[in-house]
């Protein structure tokens, strides 16, 4: 079992509803939808493109998955959760854009926002000693030669590369696009996603998703609303 506390809205809200119609998967209630067609996309093209992201559920990564230390309980981890949801503030990211990083697509902000770094970095470390320690394998996994020397030290501190000054907030939307269908697939992204973009998004939260074995889909376990959020 791995756990991950991730920012996803609520499973009510409009953008949920729509990002799990476009990657196929509801991570909080586990439905899925058939791809949906698209001038342009073969609905059986689709799913391979959004698998990844389909995997991992609708999300922003603020403390990637990790295993508990021997001896953490779940019940430790949730009093943990709880306490920090009741002490922490929502906000707001100012705007909420349509981003290309690399040749994946996702939902970032608008520019760097100070006040979602510190909340990101306070996540990382207010849960780091729940977290059991990498493996040889989970390290080689993420390909340290390939980092850069802030990125390796950020893995070896934290089990993650892009925390602290190497955080970047992305709610992603696709896996690895071809050159050949980037402009199509921006095209396609602004059109489903354009309400939800060129204006603010709401840090009502924070959620634990779990994954139950290695390589499973990952689900909602629980979801916490933050201090002054509606409910």
């Amino acid at each position: 079992m791995r756990y991950a506390l991730y920012f996803t809205p609520p499973q009510d809200d409009f953008l949920t509803r729509a990002a799990a119609e476009w990657l196929g998967r509801d991570a909080f209630s586990g439905e899925t939808y058939p791809a949906p067609e698209e001038a342009g996309l073969p609905a059986e093209e689709q799913p391979a493109l959004t698998a990844d992201p389909r995997r991992y559920g609708f999300h922003a990564t603020i403390k990637a998955p990790f295993a508990l230390a021997s001896s953490v309980t779940e019940s430790d981890l949730m009093a943990v959760v709880e306490d920090f949801a009741a002490r922490t503030p929502a906000f707001e990211i100012p705007e909420l854009v349509l981003g290309q990083l690399g040749r994946f697509f996702a939902l970032v902000p608008g520019s760097l926002h100070p006040p979602l770094q510190d909340f990101a970095a306070s996540v990382v470390k207010s849960f780091e000693p729940l977290r059991a320690a990498l493996s040889e394998a989970d390290i080689a996994r993420r390909k340290p030669e390939k980092l850069t020397e802030s990125q390796r030290a950020n893995l070896m501190r934290w089990g993650y590369p892009y925390v602290m000054d190497d955080f970047g907030f992305h709610m992603t939307l696709t896996g690895q696009v071809p050159d050949e269908r980037s402009a199509l697939m921006k095209s396609i992204l602004e059109r489903r996603f354009g309400a939800f973009t060129g204006r603010p998004l709401s840090i009502s939260g924070i959620a634990v998703f779990t994954e139950e074995t290695r390589g499973a889909d990952f689900k909602v376990h629980s979801l916490l609303p933050f201090t002054g959020t509606k409910r």
